[in-house]
């Protein structure tokens, strides 16, 4: 036989006759190819429907996982605008104390410093959502920025309230407003005639005549200067207040307070005497504006 035909021996399970089948070899190579061939398409079809169904699942969760971003940055602009509007609202807020504490605001910092209201905003962002993601995406961090420089200027603005209300603090708690007992004014501030010389002369302070023993108040805080027996005005005490303000008390009974004490407005520092050079019981009371006697009334309630 040929070289290129091959030989199939057949042979049956029983009784039957063995059978021979001549192939020749071109057909068993083109068989051989064929079936090679199929079975290299069949792996590159399902290699391909693999890879096919893995990127389509992949997209699905990319698609899947775009929606979940673009919900959370709609979130994000939508808390941005609520930010926006407490920002706005600390503004007017901020502007409301100025005008109260009559501090000026300065119209072009804050001109420079808006960034618009909540509601028009609040469209761009929106628009910016229809138009795409990016520009969204871009939008927020610009409006986010302008924010954090608002936040900013807020921040420095309180502060310097802050700073300026704790100064009007201290200032008021060191004005001598309150009465330092309750009696009859007996002589006013200013020029009068000298009880026991009868002449002309500049009263320095304003006489409260009042019940012997009555207690004194300090009308502010401050810190007790002096406590001492003085020959004209007898048992007296001294407090300085800060600002440049004192306040002096004269002809007293006892005083219940050193020097270097520290006292608050409302304390009781001594009581109502008659010591000293004094026609009766009452209190010499004096207030002092860097050094200069000034009229007691300008801080009284």
């Amino acid at each position: 036989m040929p070289k290129n035909f091959y030989t199939l021996l057949i042979l049956p399970k029983k009784h039957s006759s063995a059978k021979r089948m001549s192939v020749s070899g071109t057909l068993v190579k083109g068989v051989s190819i064929f079936v090679m061939s199929l079975i290299l398409l069949i792996m590159y079809f399902s290699y391909d429907y693999i890879h096919i169904r893995r990127e389509q699942a992949e997209l699905n969760r990319l698609k899947q996982q775009t929606v979940e971003q673009k919900r959370a940055i709609e979130g994000l602009a939508a808390k941005v605008d609520q930010f926006a509007s407490k920002m706005e609202e600390l503004k007017q807020f901020d502007k409301k104390i100025r005008i109260m504490a009559n501090i000026e605001t300065s119209r072009d910092k804050e001109q420079l410093l808006g960034i618009g209201g909540p509601m028009s905003e609040e469209d761009r962002v929106r628009s910016q959502v229809a138009a795409n993601d990016k520009a969204l995406i871009d939008g927020v961090r610009r409006r986010v920025e302008g924010l954090m420089d608002d936040a900013l200027s807020r921040e420095q603005s309180f502060t310097a309230l802050l700073g300026f209300l704790k100064e009007k603090k201290s200032l008021l708690a060191a004005t001598p407003s309150l009465w330092p007992v309750m009696g009859w004014v007996t002589s006013e501030f200013g020029r009068r005639i000298n009880p026991f010389s009868n002449d002309r002369e500049f009263h320095k302070a304003i006489d409260i005549a009042t019940k012997h023993g009555r207690a004194i108040q300090a009308p502010a805080d401050g810190i007790v200067t002096e406590a001492a027996y003085h020959q004209d005005v007898g048992q007296m005490i001294q407090i300085d207040h800060g600002h440049g303000i004192s306040t002096f008390y004269g002809h007293l009974s006892k005083a219940i307070v050193r020097a270097g004490a520290t006292v608050r407005k409302g304390d009781r520092i001594g009581y109502v005497g008659n010591s000293g050079r004094s026609t009766g019981s009452h209190l010499h009371y004096a207030v002092m504006l860097n050094g200069v006697p000034v009229n007691p009334r300008k801080y009284l309630n």
